[in-house]
């Protein structure tokens, strides 16, 4: 019986040869598509047993989608299973393969407040962890609260908030929120004082200033400063977010982080646990289709989690009895890692577990609410233009009025849905703005040459807001000057602009999809994403050049104070709002202030007269 079911003839005598010769031994497996491409890499302890029961039984999900695109396979044998381990998580992030988690680089998005380890130390929102010796608190979800939650202690317990020593009071000092640093030498003491004071603060004990701000409320309300009060209770309200509104959940101040999971149906479900200042300070959760074991797949995360940039090691990891510890301390730089067996610790690792079953539940139920719209209508798509399946599809679209502010924008789709964290823009440079396929070659070379250039992941399917000149185009370029085989399609439509079928091949003749297939209406999603993003970018631009061009139409403006205040104030409404203090603060003369600013407030009139005068037509 062939044990290689819905692979060809020919690929099957090639795969059971390659199969009879695995070794006995552990090792990593590195799974190649038609094309050559690694999409999947995993670890065996015995590579012969690991490698033949991907071909020798069913499979379901992601398992089979995988088997059903496998052409080829590699292995490298090492000595031992936990070599094995550490050779995968090299392969994956170097590989990147397509069946294998990914998870995304950079810093978790949520701040902490740090005290600098200085002569003169500072309090400040930040963005990273850094051994450098400051207090850090957090992270802290609601970044706006930890802003005012700064600014308060600012002025309650002041460090130092100028730049250092320039032999004069600053404005801080002034105003009772700088030691005076700026000016004489400030005791040490009286810092420390000051920062066991704010560590107290940040810790929860929040009471006195809770009761001195309610205080202060109390009595603005009573004077009828109801604008001052509100301002104050919102304040009240940032600190119950940032400081109070987490409860204490363990007796000690050990940073730790806890993982647990959920597997079913194929997906793995894992939540994360942040324990930061004994209180649960931030979760995540992350969702993902697995082709492994669920214990093998949460090691190679764990390990994964800790390599992304910004990512500060805790001095305890808590992790269900069901994953190797030993492992996961070994790669985690030598942390430690247990599993409780009773107490806080035991009850937080088993509602970490909860929560990942119910964030999958909720998955499932999602998935089944959307499937009639998405499953397997990439698949319709590459069988209609008879193509291997793929999964990621780039569509490309331009845009212009009468010429002017030419741009083109990209959008993705990977397995029939929108990601745009890959979408791009482009400010086109081509002259000619009726030349469509001058314009598609320009933002085909762009990003192709790019993306070889850093070795990065080809899509599998290429869409042209367009017919035969764009796709033509574009195949020009991929093969003639960039040596690539990427299948091409158009996106043709109707009279009514709207999206009518699909032109791939040589032929002019569109593929007839049928308009109630899932396949059509993929096609239809995209074409509207990719119109919708270039739109908007082109809007974007030409408002942008418009404001300009008003800027630059004021005597006494040129392009250095245009630029100016394009950054500082960002639109014509928010310059014209600005004082003249505001406007000479970018060094600019009075004259030239008093020029704009009467400038500007010349075109708000006109701008409200049109508005009234479109309104009266309009009724």
């Amino acid at each position: 019986m062939n044990i290689l079911k819905g692979v060809n003839f020919v690929a099957s005598e090639y795969l059971e040869h390659k199969l009879s010769l695995l070794p006995d031994l552990p090792g990593c497996y590195l799974m190649k598509d038609i094309n050559g491409k690694i999409i999947y890499v995993g670890k065996a302890k015995n590579l012969k047993n690991r490698v033949r029961s991907y071909f020798k039984s069913s499979h379901e999900g992601k398992t089979a989608r995988l088997v059903s695109e496998i052409a080829d396979f590699e292995y490298i044998i090492v000595s031992s299973d936990k070599e094995a381990f550490l050779l995968e998580i090299t392969l994956i992030q170097k590989h990147r393969p397509y069946f294998n988690i990914k998870l995304k680089q950079g810093n978790n998005g949520y701040p902490y407040i740090k005290i600098t380890n200085e002569r003169d130390p500072q309090i400040k929102i930040v963005n990273s962890l850094l051994k450098d010796g400051g207090y850090y608190f957090g992270p802290y979800p609601n970044v706006y609260a930890a802003e005012e939650t700064v600014n308060f202690l600012q002025k309650v317990y002041p460090l130092r908030r100028c730049n250092g020593f320039q032999n004069r009071p600053c404005l801080y000092y002034h105003m009772g929120q700088c030691l005076g640093a700026c000016f004489k030498v400030v005791p040490e003491e009286k810092y420390a004082k000051q920062i066991k004071r704010i560590k107290s603060f940040l810790n929860g004990n929040v009471a006195h200033a809770k009761q001195m701000l309610t205080a202060r409320m109390e009595k603005a309300a009573d004077n009828m400063e109801y604008e001052r009060a509100a301002e104050i209770r919102d304040l009240i309200k940032y600190i119950e977010i940032t400081v109070e509104k987490q409860k204490i959940i363990s007796n000690d101040n050990t940073p730790r982080d806890i993982f647990n999971y959920y597997m079913d149906k194929g997906w793995l479900s894992i939540q994360v646990f942040f324990i930061r200042q004994s209180r649960l300070m931030k979760r995540e959760k992350r969702l993902f289709p697995i082709i492994d074991d669920p214990e093998e797949e949460m090691v190679s995360f764990i390990s994964q989690f800790y390599k992304q940039k910004n990512q500060i090691l805790p001095k305890e990891i808590l992790v269900p009895k069901s994953l190797p510890a030993d492992v996961i301390s070994h790669v985690v730089e030598d942390v430690p890692v247990r599993t409780p067996q009773r107490g806080q610790k035991r009850d937080l690792l088993e509602m970490a577990g909860k929560n990942a079953q119910l964030v999958l539940e909720e998955k499932f139920r999602l998935l089944e609410l959307d499937e009639s719209k998405t499953t397997g209508a990439m698949k319709e798509l590459t069988d209609a233009m008879g193509i291997a399946p793929g999964h990621k599809i780039e569509a490309f679209d331009h845009s212009h009025i009468q010429g002017a502010d030419l741009v083109s924008a990209m959008v993705v789709f990977v397995d029939g849905q929108p990601n745009k964290n890959l979408y791009r823009k482009y400010k086109l440079k081509t002259v000619d703005h009726a030349d469509e396929a001058a314009s598609t070659k320009e933002v085909i070379r762009r990003r192709y040459s790019r993306l070889l250039k850093e070795h990065a992941e080809m899509p599998d399917l290429i869409l042209m807001d367009g017919g035969t000149i764009q796709m033509n185009a574009v195949k020009d370029v991929l093969v003639n000057e960039l040596d690539l085989h990427i299948p091409v399609g158009g996106m043709v439509k109707n009279e009514h602009h709207q999206t009518a079928d699909l032109l791939f091949g040589d032929a002019d003749t569109p593929l007839k999809l049928d308009p109630k297939s899932q396949g059509f209406y993929l096609l239809q999603r995209i074409q509207d994403e990719v119109h919708r993003f270039a739109i908007t970018y082109h809007r974007k631009v030409h408002t942008k050049n418009s404001l300009s061009s008003r800027l630059d139409a004021i005597t006494g403006v040129g392009p250095k104070t245009r630029n100016k205040l394009l950054r500082k104030f960002g639109s014509l409404k928010r310059i014209s709002a600005a004082s003249l203090d505001d406007i000479r603060s970018l060094g600019i003369s009075e004259t030239t202030a008093q020029t704009i600013k009467f400038s500007l407030s010349k075109i708000e009139e006109e701008r409200k007269v049109t508005n009234y005068q479109d309104k009266k037509l309009t009724h």
